[in-house]
């Protein structure tokens, strides 16, 4: 059974917006006083830096899910459950973030464990949003008639690199918690920077006119 998407984006919106609450939830007040709460802020900088890579990453993939979903005419039930194990992947980030901000800095296996873990997750996203993606495409049933099923489907490699791309983290996470982090940010930053755009048959036609006049 195909559903209109509205209730579906609705939805999804207040589960990325309780995310992104819960994770600025997570930053803690120093418990420093005086002329020692300076210094009590700036002991903190693992939770700022695991903050801001995380909302970023987190704003990628809410803006990445809204751009598939303004394409959209439709939902049907396999895509329902493909949303909500996409949701459920994100919805872990808080969690991993807290963790690895608690353990960023130490010394031993924590750390690494931590980025481990951190990396794992940004894993399990990419994959569920590669499926989301892929079952979206395979057909282009729900997709509104101005869109290029063929040229959507094209993009199918490019919506997947993040499969590729995230587990060297989990590899550079043995190495260096840190790095790991500074690796997690410039992914996110070349993912808001190159925005896959879907290919719209209305653009295709508009090119094709505007090459005949040319001529």
């Amino acid at each position: 059974m195909e559903r209109e998407t509205g209730r579906v984006e609705a939805f999804s919106d207040g589960v990325f917006a309780i995310i992104i609450t819960i994770l600025v939830l997570e930053l803690k007040v120093p418990e420093e006083t005086g002329s020692d709460f300076w210094h009590g802020v700036r002991e903190q900088w693992p939770h700022y830096a695991a903050y801001v890579v995380s909302f970023l990453i987190i704003g990628v993939m809410w803006v990445n899910h809204h751009t598939i979903f303004s394409h959209l005419k439709r939902v049907d039930r396999p895509l329902l459950f493909l949303n909500l194990l996409v949701l459920m992947v994100v919805s872990v980030i808080p969690y991993t973030t807290t963790v690895l901000a608690e353990h960023l800095v130490e010394d031993g296996g924590s750390a690494h464990a931590a980025a481990v873990l951190y990396s794992a997750v940004t894993v399990a996203y990419a994959l569920a949003f590669m499926a989301f993606w892929w079952y979206v495409t395979r057909v282009g049933h729900l997709f509104h008639d101005h869109v290029d099923r063929a040229g959507a489907r094209a993009t199918r490699m490019r919506f997947g690199l993040g499969a590729i791309a995230y587990p060297v983290t989990v590899l550079l996470a043995f190495i260096s918690a840190p790095l790991t982090l500074a690796a997690h940010f410039l992914i996110a930053i070349y993912y808001a920077a190159n925005q896959i755009p879907i290919p719209l048959v209305v653009e295709e036609e508009q090119l094709e006119t505007s090459s005949d006049f040319r001529k």
